[in-house]
């Protein structure tokens, strides 16, 4: 006979942004091993081998396209959903990187990264809220950064727009703790992921983050789900307006 834990999330739904590849990924995955039905939010398919974990785990899967970047197509795909099914979970993970000098940063490009990582993230929040709120009950977790803390190189929206996910995770908290939401923050350290490519494939700078990770290698997907779970599960009631580094160790170094 199954023992229950608090990290049990049979009977939840989460919806969770870019949950069909890297850190999304191994989120979702994550999150279906624990009981939890996914609805993935990205602007392309899931892929196959996705939808086959989701079978595997007796789970369902549920794949939602939309821009991100579009905040009418968030508001006309994603409230008609809603209105249809109780969302428990909400991982706010979908995010954009442009990396030039800031000297030459293109206004566009600035626009674009804030409208995806930071507005469409505090866009879902007030949705997914409101009937968070009225059954009293929810987990809102915010996908943070590194350079949540540090100023990062190159990349000042990306930058602007996770400090300000950091800041939007306490705000939010404040006003939402007291009546049974929990909003918390997971911030990644340096990811094997396609957003890094640029980073893995320049052997210096790869070279000096990876001599700075105590854990002595850079982290992926799959690293990230069971802080996400922790997050999303009734083990973390007590926590709210948290920003917890999953990062290797890079910052206490």
């Amino acid at each position: 006979m199954a023992v229950a834990t608090p990290f049990d999330l049979t009977g939840r739904t989460a919806l969770i942004t870019g949950g069909a590849r890297g850190l999304g990924r191994g989120m979702t995955e994550g999150l279906l091993d624990a009981g939890a039905d996914v609805i993935s939010v990205q602007r392309g398919s899931v892929p196959d081998s996705v939808e086959q974990h989701a079978v595997a785990a007796g789970r369902r899967l549920t794949s939602l396209r939309v821009d991100l970047s579009n905040r009418q197509q968030i508001a006309d795909r994603v409230a008609p959903l809603l209105a249809e099914q109780q969302v428990d979970i909400l991982i706010n993970n979908a995010g954009l990187q442009h990396r030039e000098d800031s000297v030459d940063f293109a206004l566009d490009a600035f626009d674009r990264v804030l409208d995806v990582n930071l507005r469409a993230a505090f866009q879902l929040s007030q949705l997914v809220a409101r009937p968070m709120l009225e059954r009293g009950y929810g987990k809102i977790i915010n996908i943070a950064s590194m350079v949540s803390f540090s100023g990062g190189y190159r990349v000042p929206a990306y930058a602007a727009s996770k400090g300000a996910i950091a800041q939007l995770t306490k705000a939010l908290c404040n006003e939402w703790a007291g009546r049974g939401i929990n909003v918390n923050a997971i911030a990644p350290g340096y990811m094997d992921t396609e957003m890094n490519e640029a980073l893995i494939a320049d052997q210096q700078r790869n070279s000096e983050i990876t001599a700075r990770i105590p854990a002595g290698r850079w982290g992926t997907g799959g690293d990230l789900a069971g802080a996400a779970v922790f997050l999303a599960s009734a083990a973390s009631d007590y926590v709210h307006g948290a920003i917890i580094p999953v990062d290797g160790g890079w910052l206490a170094r």
